[in-house]
């Protein structure tokens, strides 16, 4: 004897293919949330390497200001422009 199959009724239909929705949406969001999380990702490391770069300039240029700040630099300037370093005119002024 054959087993006679037995009508899914309308509710079962209804159940499976929203179980189906439901299961595909989760798989559809779950690659399209991956896929946003690695560009962000991607993108903050493009931003620390310009982070990175901008520090490495800026460090740079500090450099140089301390050069050109330093006493020896000043007095190399004064000695080409005619003037000449004179310590006993510096006052200094406490608070």
């Amino acid at each position: 004897m054959a087993k006679q199959r037995r009508k899914k009724t309308k509710f079962e239909k209804m159940m499976i293919s929203l179980t189906i929705t439901t299961v595909s949406f989760v798989f559809v969001s779950v690659f399209f949330f991956k896929a946003q999380l690695s560009s962000v990702n991607i993108e903050v490391e493009r931003l620390k390497n310009s982070v990175t770069k901008q520090e490495k300039v800026n460090e740079s240029l500090t450099m140089k200001v301390n050069e050109l700040i330093s006493l020896e630099n000043m007095q190399l300037v004064a000695a080409q422009s005619g003037l000449e370093y004179n310590n006993n005119n510096i006052i200094v002024i406490q608070k």
